[in-house]
């Protein structure tokens, strides 16, 4: 008998053990983002020659992680997969050029404005003047981020047709090669990639959203961490830091 109770104790205890180690809170805020959006958030080699995830929605994360003492775990995924990654608890907040569409307010609790820019058209710099304005896509091949607020802006050009991939990467790709005529892209991350990539242009179209800002994305159920988000969001407005993350991370980008 006495050796059946030293068994059930030993049980007991393992048991306590495991239910605490089931409900402890992770130290770590958890970051969803797609790292191909220069200046937003893209790879870079650093000074020890390892990959690293840069950029301004990426200095913003680190602020709210620090508003929250927590350290800033990132996981990069595809654009498309984020918010269902942050439905399903995976990952603890979305900070990845997020517009505030009502579809998305719907699935996820999102933040206030922390950015706002402009939209632009892409295209081989030979046919800068062929798609100069946005009647000049109608029935073109037009390439996209899958998901995204330029989907839904090259969706509504008449006669287009649509190329929608995950990686911005790879609709420079298909640019470069004619299988697509232009590209919709978010303003500063046109920018970027026409200072890096020789031969591709931003033309004089200018695509129309009521979606130009951008947003952090959470859990619908977290409205703490979502007052959090938002207060920190309204501290670097204030003090200048996101403008001066944004300079910070274009000149990066152009590196």
């Amino acid at each position: 008998m006495k050796k059946w109770g030293m068994l059930l104790t030993a049980v007991l205890m393992a048991a306590v053990v495991l239910s605490a180690c089931g409900t402890k809170k992770s130290d770590n805020l958890v970051l969803g983002l797609s790292a191909d959006f220069p200046p937003y958030e893209f790879h870079i080699t650093n000074d020890q020659g390892k990959d690293e995830i840069v950029g301004f929605d990426v200095e913003i994360a680190k602020e709210i992680a620090k508003d929250l003492g927590k350290e800033l775990e990132i996981k990069d995924m595809n654009f498309d997969s984020l918010l269902n990654e942050l439905e399903s608890g995976r990952v603890d907040l979305v900070i990845s050029g997020l517009s505030p569409t009502p579809d998305r307010a719907e699935q996820v609790g999102l933040s206030n404005i922390y950015y706002t820019a402009e939209q632009a058209i892409v295209t081989l710099t030979e046919n800068k003047d062929k798609y100069a304005t946005m009647e000049s896509l109608e029935g073109a091949n037009i390439g996209v981020q899958k998901s995204s607020i330029q989907e839904e802006i090259a969706q509504g050009i008449p006669g287009a047709k649509l190329t929608s991939l995950t990686k911005i990467n790879d609709i420079i790709m298909q640019l470069q090669s004619g299988r697509v005529d232009a590209a919709v892209l978010e303003g500063p991350v046109a920018e970027a990639f026409v200072k890096n990539v020789e031969g591709i242009t931003i033309t004089d179209a200018k695509p129309e959203t009521e979606d130009d800002g951008y947003v952090v994305g959470v859990k619908k159920s977290n409205q703490e961490l979502l007052d959090q988000v938002n207060k920190t969001l309204e501290r670097l407005i204030n003090d200048g830091s996101i403008d001066k993350f944004v300079a910070e991370a274009s000149a990066l980008a152009e590196k």
